[in-house]
């Protein structure tokens, strides 16, 4: 039976360059499967082959699922040979970030407590990629229980940036990021706490889209009313992101937000080509006393001439009110300490430090202080609300600079353009954790590099629950800003 299918195979998918195979789009290896111009295993065959080369190089895989993927790529390409109605992902390749539960494969949300833990259920957005059509080849690396924004913990080391090893790939989705700029798989689920799915596709020169709340179902948050993190999709360009939102969004039972939120044809509604004429767009490079690089400034003025230069109305957002990361931490670190205090207690020296060192902030934050800093999430949201009740979009830098030193300490200073800072969440992503407390759908895009070579990232901010406005903007954007050197050059 096996030589026969790879003789149809031979006959009905002309082969392609395998080096193709990696570079294409999801939405062009969707079309050529399709259309019997690219078989299922091939292309799995060919992404399993640079996951297997790449790894040694950037350690972005904890998991990879060799065998499960290629069963899986035969029944695809059985079912093509059928002539079986197709889902909107079939045959394409997809990594999951290893704190999102998948189905008989490994899970170790990053933690050496957890190094042999296999979960029995999918992720709601995981089971919904796979309805799709997709197929999982590998778990990539994230910080202990997604807990910081680099992409270092002691059961795995660190994971390396796409463009430099010396460098971060960011976090905590660092893994996802580098995976999918080194060209393994066209399709990324992340996930988004603070800036975890934004930060590392900025440090990689890849798209990250944190969606609105509610938008997709986060079936493993265990505070779901109060939840600020996000199931995500990272992707090499805007239209493969709708592509992927669009088959993991939609209303379920295990979180209270989607309730009410029906699923949207994000790519099927996407239109090629446009302008921004008619939109009003807030910017600000830097929230009031925070810094940014030289690098990072004048790439933000690069974007905003191409943002004028599409018809769009430009209005300058002022920096004060958005350094929220004393709420944030608060919100955070309390949520961390509710559930890993017990873990902590029993198994201090199998943590990260970094977690620990976390925990301990919340230590003494006492009730009254949690309920103020939900008091000021409120306030937050009302303000963002209101400011774009009389404009379409914010536009940001993602970071202050571009990807810091791989061996980075999360409580150390960050230096930018030859200046210590205290501290590295307030003064490198300050921009991305506001959206996250108040909901509203952010999307990280390459915009240029620094004087370093390494990515830079801006990010466009839409209102409240219209994530297609935002998909449509910004893959308007892409193409008139869209970097020439838009991946790296791996010799794997």
């Amino acid at each position: 039976m096996l030589p026969r299918i790879n003789h149809l195979r031979m006959k009905k998918f002309p082969r392609l360059p395998k080096s193709e195979i990696c570079e294409m789009s999801a939405v062009a290896l969707r079309t050529l499967v399709a259309q019997r111009k690219l078989s299922p295993v091939e292309i799995v065959e060919e992404v399993l082959r640079r996951a297997d080369a790449v790894q040694p190089h950037l350690n972005c895989f904890i998991t990879l699922c060799h065998e499960q993927a290629m069963a899986q790529a035969r029944e695809a390409e059985s079912a093509v040979m059928r002539g079986e109605p197709l889902g909107l992902l079939h045959g394409l390749p997809f990594t999951v970030k290893d704190i999102v539960d998948t189905a008989n494969v490994r899970t170790t949300y990053g933690s050496l407590l957890h190094r042999d833990h296999v979960p029995t259920q999918d992720a709601v957005a995981v089971a919904r990629m796979r309805q799709a059509g997709a197929i999982l080849i590998g778990k990539t690396t994230t910080s202990e229980f997604g807990a910081k924004c680099l992409t270092d913990a002691p059961l795995f080391g660190s994971t390396r940036n796409a463009w430099d090893a010396t460098r971060t790939s960011g976090g905590s989705s660092g893994g996802a990021a580098a995976s999918i700029a080194a060209g393994i798989a066209p399709l990324a689920i992340a996930t988004d706490g603070g800036g975890s799915t934004r930060i590392p596709a900025a440090c990689n020169g890849v798209v990250g889209l944190k969606q609105s709340l509610g938008v997709v179902p986060h079936s493993q948050v265990q505070d779901a009313f109060g939840n600020y993190t996000y199931v995500t999709p990272t992707t090499r360009n805007v239209a493969d992101t709708a592509l992927m939102l669009q088959a993991m969004t939609g209303a379920h039972g295990s979180d209270p937000w989607s309730l009410g939120v029906p699923a949207q044809p994000y790519f099927d509604a996407l239109r090629p080509g446009g302008d921004l004429r008619g939109k009003r767009i807030l910017y600000c490079a830097t929230p009031a006393g925070r810094p940014i690089s030289a690098d990072v400034a004048a790439a933000f003025e690069a974007a905003l001439a191409t943002l004028r230069s599409m018809g769009a109305q430009l209005e300058q957002l002022p920096g004060d009110g958005y350094d929220v990361e004393p709420v944030w931490r608060v919100i955070n670190h309390t949520s961390w300490r509710g559930r890993f205090a017990p873990l902590a207690a029993a198994h201090a020296d199998q943590l990260s430090p970094s977690l620990l060192q976390q925990l301990a902030l919340a230590e003494h934050v006492d009730g009254v202080a949690f309920q103020q800093a939900m008091f000021a999430r409120t306030a937050l949201f009302r303000r963002v609300q209101a400011q774009l009740e009389s404009h379409d979009f914010i536009f940001t830098p993602t970071l202050s600079r571009t990807a810091l030193p791989i061996d980075q300490d999360l409580f150390g200073s960050i230096e930018i353009d030859g200046e210590a800072h205290a501290e590295v969440r307030a003064n490198w992503f300050p921009w991305t954790m506001p959206f996250n407390l108040t909901g509203h759908p952010a999307i990280s895009l390459p915009c240029g590099a620094g004087r370093d070579g390494l990515p830079i990232g801006m990010q466009l901010v839409g209102r409240f629950r219209e994530d297609l406005q935002l998909l449509q903007a910004a893959s308007f954007f892409e193409a008139a800003h869209r970097p020439a050197n838009a991946l790296p050059t791996l010799a794997f």
